[in-house]
């Protein structure tokens, strides 16, 4: 018996803000949607066009707060980039990078919902 990754989840209070957020801060596109025949959720997966992993956008119509509650928030996703320099640049003027670590040479940003990125060094 065998496993490999497929794909991770975030759910998304604005379904095209992040969408959009995914694509300038990182280059991810949709690969797949799925929406409920009631309307009651639609599921958006991303990928980067170079590996099978994908991102899960899910935006659930029913739900009834007006954020998510991320718990201490000790979880994340990690990108490698090829240029963290020119990376980096384009996050600070997108406004999204939430911590930095010189030391190691890394960096987070922060999506519209909250959730942490970790940007490294390939």
């Amino acid at each position: 018996m065998k496993f490999q990754f497929a794909h991770y989840n975030y759910n998304v209070m604005d379904l095209d803000k992040s969408i959009d957020f995914y694509r300038e801060a990182l280059g991810l596109e949709p690969v797949r949607r799925k929406e409920a025949g009631d309307g009651s959720f639609v599921l958006v997966y991303l990928g980067d066009g170079k590996t099978g992993f994908q991102l899960e956008l899910t935006w659930l119509r029913d739900w009834e707060k007006d954020r998510y509650d991320l718990g201490d928030n000790e979880i994340h996703l990690a990108f490698t980039t090829d240029d963290m320099e020119e990376a980096h640049k384009k996050h600070e003027e997108m406004g999204c990078i939430c911590y930095e670590n010189p030391q190691m040479g890394i960096y987070f940003i922060e999506d519209p919902d909250g959730y942490w990125i970790e940007i490294i060094p390939e």
